[in-house]
């Protein structure tokens, strides 16, 4: 399966702070916002990801990144001149995606959870159509919402429904087999003027193809699309580093765990850090697991 990570946009609710930079390159407490959704592309095992941006970002993402070669994966990258849509994607990744699957993961949703991994590499292996993945909210009008059938199978899509049919929001991470390229290049422009992806979601629920993942309780779904959510994302992942010691996100660790780098690699990666915090923790995960140093 190819991945896509969409970081385009104006980044216009979280103006000031957005007039100079992406919005996908602000911190999120320790680590730039783009690092939580490239880890969970990583932790599905995928490996080959096109980052799409505007012409103006898109440097000073492959300033932070490069070609991805030091995590073990092939990084590209794409323009978005202009914010046309969600749906764009997969008409700019075309020839990227080839005859693959394709995960689309939004540049600015935060998923954590116990065994997401596994979970994300099971839907990866047995994929037919398209999985998205929904998670209870309290304010389901503000979002986009699935109902499904006994089966698990996704019966309908609404967005922001006045009378929600379930709580359930569909969330920014998007699971498609190789179709989607055909559907997203036959989509007509919505009212506002984009290609929106709730129409490619219709497409796979009219064809009965369509699944919806119950994201449980105890797991966590954050967006950062507001200056509230970008600061209450930072202290969730700043409480949960310092109380467990562990980071979230972190593309190294998830690299070393996942066998895309040695432990060695892992070591010289954090070396390169080490007058930070992170760079120290990069460094004794290297060392536990048998690097030396």
């Amino acid at each position: 399966m190819k991945g896509i990570v969409l970081a385009g946009g104006s980044g216009t609710r979280l103006h000031p702070i957005t007039q100079a930079v992406s919005k996908q390159l602000l911190p999120v407490y320790d680590k730039p916002m783009i690092y939580y959704p490239l880890s969970t592309l990583m932790l599905a095992g995928i490996r080959e990801i096109l980052i799409i941006s505007t012409p103006t970002d898109l440097p000073m993402f492959q300033r932070l990144l490069g070609d991805g070669s030091q995590f073990g994966l092939d990084l590209r990258y794409a323009e978005q001149a202009a914010p046309n849509g969600l749906a764009e994607a997969f008409v700019i990744g075309a020839d990227f995606v080839g005859e693959d699957p394709v995960a689309l993961v939004l540049g600015d949703n935060i998923f954590y959870g116990q065994g997401f991994s596994s979970q994300l590499q099971q839907l990866v292996a047995d994929l037919d159509g398209c999985v998205l993945f929904g998670y209870r909210v309290k304010d389901p009008q503000r979002y986009g919402v699935g109902e499904v059938d006994a089966e698990g199978r996704l019966v309908s899509i609404e967005e922001k429904p006045e009378v929600p049919k379930s709580n359930k929001a569909i969330t920014g991470l998007y699971f498609y087999d190789n179709q989607v390229v055909e559907i997203a290049k036959g989509l007509k422009p919505s009212k506002r003027g984009e290609l929106e992806i709730t129409d490619v979601n219709q497409t796979y629920v009219r064809q009965g193809n369509a699944r919806l993942v119950d994201l449980s309780r105890g797991f966590a779904w954050l967006d950062t699309g507001t200056h509230d959510s970008l600061l209450q994302a930072g202290q969730f992942v700043q409480v949960l580093e310092t109380r467990q010691g562990v980071r979230i996100a972190c593309l190294e660790e998830i690299a070393l765990r996942m066998g895309f780098i040695d432990a060695q690699q892992c070591f010289a990666l954090g070396e390169k850090l080490a007058k930070s915090g992170y760079g120290e923790y990069v460094m004794e995960v290297a060392r536990a697991a048998g690097a030396s140093g």
